[in-house]
């Protein structure tokens, strides 16, 4: 995997918090549950995750190598049907709370029916499709962008749920929102 970096802080004028970004190329499915893998370093519970990325751009996959990386039990699939699964721990550490945001239209009234406030003390909770829908979750969180190559138009890394991965170049931008987040290196991700 090549992980051209530019890491810069920003004061975000919406809500006066410090965000510090990485970007990172991802080359392959397995190099995107490796970055699911290194980032779960650098969670812990309480921590909220937004992925953002169109249909097979490895939302999935990221989150198979969260899952590994965080030790839960259980296959890691998209939940789009059942909306959330949760992925308990192994060991000690935080459980894993899996959503799918994407039939999801009603905003943060629609996923309060879900009691993730209630399960985000003790979980890691990684949101597909979450954006403009659960920020009020959390005043720090981590949204992750992944966004294909210009002009790839194959099956995505998400393809039959995993079952047909595709090596297929993809760009990640990482990005930590709130005082959790503030002054929290990431390029170690690359």
């Amino acid at each position: 995997m090549s992980a051209p970096h530019d890491t810069a802080r920003r004061d975000t004028a919406a809500d006066a918090t410090l965000a510090t970004t990485t970007r990172i190329t991802v080359k392959s499915a397995e190099d995107m549950r490796g970055l699911g893998r290194r980032l779960a370093g650098f969670l812990r519970p309480g921590d909220l995750v937004l992925l953002t990325g169109e249909l097979g751009a490895g939302k999935t996959t990221l989150t198979r190598g969260l899952g590994e990386g965080l030790g839960v039990r259980g296959a890691v699939t998209s939940p789009t049907f059942v909306i959330a699964r949760v992925h308990p721990p192994l060991g000690g550490g935080p459980a894993l709370v899996h959503v799918d945001a994407y039939r999801l239209h009603g905003g943060l009234d629609e996923m309060e029916d879900l009691d993730l406030d209630v399960s985000l003390p003790e979980s890691v909770i990684v949101v597909e499709w979450g954006d403009g829908k659960v920020e009020e979750l959390s005043d720090d969180r981590l949204h992750v962008v992944i966004e294909r190559a210009v002009g790839a138009d194959a099956p995505g890394l998400d393809a039959l749920d995993g079952a047909e991965e595709v090596d297929d170049e993809r760009g990640v931008t990482v990005t930590g929102v709130g005082a959790r987040w503030a002054g929290v290196d990431l390029t170690p991700l690359g």
